[in-house]
């Protein structure tokens, strides 16, 4: 599926939740793994502001990606956002939504 760049320049972004590892298998505990480069992959959930509207997403980015000591509340930018449809079946049920990646955040200065 197609991804789409988002553009943060004008954002004012902050780290709402700290970095946590992104499953592959919630089952076995198994990470998952960026599929270019093979850098484990962590979970940050972000808020952005932009245009007076606000908005929390979670946003996956490889740990080559993220700088030591990501706190809430830290104030920082994003580094080549994009957004991408997805959908799936699981149990009969269709699901679908938009996932979030960076290629990294680094401390605004």
């Amino acid at each position: 599926m197609p991804s789409f760049k988002i553009d943060t320049s004008s954002a004012v972004v902050f780290v709402a939740t700290a970095p946590v590892p992104k499953l592959a298998n919630a089952k076995t505990g198994e990470r998952a793994m960026d599929r270019e480069t093979g850098a484990a992959l962590s979970t940050v959930g972000l808020l952005v502001s932009d245009e007076g509207e606000g908005n929390l997403y979670q946003v996956t980015i490889p740990e080559t990606g993220l700088p030591e000591g990501l706190q809430p509340g830290m104030p920082v930018r994003v580094v080549g956002l994009k957004a991408r449809d997805w959908e799936n079946e699981f149990n009969g049920q269709k699901r679908h939504g938009i996932s979030f990646r960076a290629v990294a955040i680094t401390p605004a200065t």
